[in-house]
């Protein structure tokens, strides 16, 4: 249940496809730092992932991919890295109309 005048605050409109292109080559071509800090990095990734912003999804995901990859990730960045994927999965499979796996996979590879 949601209050009316938290409507617009809470909901917000699904990315365009065209906004998913832009996402998915923001995916390709990231090339962000990942902070050091366990904790202030688990926080900002949390309000990341709460504030609804899929670029920022994409920051989080492939930070916590690159930690993954290098053996240093942590249960609250595991719990980040899942959560951030399937954010994606969610925004990209509805935008581009395709299914959740296929699109899990085009993120991945």
């Amino acid at each position: 249940m949601l209050r009316e005048q938290d409507l617009e605050r809470i909901v917000r409109m699904p990315i365009s496809k065209q906004e998913a292109n832009k996402l998915l080559e923001h995916l390709d071509n990231w090339n962000g730092k990942v902070g050091s800090s366990r904790k202030i990095r688990a926080t900002a990734n949390q309000s990341v992932l709460e504030s609804g912003d899929p670029f920022g999804y994409v920051d989080v995901y492939k930070g916590l991919s690159k930690l993954e990859h290098e053996g240093t990730l942590r249960a609250s960045d595991r719990q980040h890295l899942n959560q951030s994927l399937e954010l994606l999965v969610e925004e990209l499979a509805y935008a581009m109309g395709e299914t959740r796996e296929k699109t899990r996979k085009q993120i991945t590879s």
